[in-house]
């Protein structure tokens, strides 16, 4: 009964159990806000591609 007791009150492992749940709900919430606005996100950076490469692109000859 005192071994059970002992295993019950000891507090050792709760910490890495906490941070092992901190770290799952984080890596759901990025998941999560990932495919939310991953599309959004992804047009930004296109729309930025193509502004910068219009910059270095030659300029167009008049006809």
């Amino acid at each position: 009964m005192d071994v059970c007791r002992l295993f019950f009150d000891d507090e050792c492992g709760a910490t890495a159990v906490e941070y092992g749940l901190i770290a799952a709900l984080t890596t759901v919430v990025a998941l999560v806000s990932f495919g939310l606005f991953g599309a959004a996100v992804g047009g930004k950076f296109l729309y930025i591609q193509d502004a910068v490469g219009a910059v270095g692109a030659p300029a167009p000859t008049p006809p």
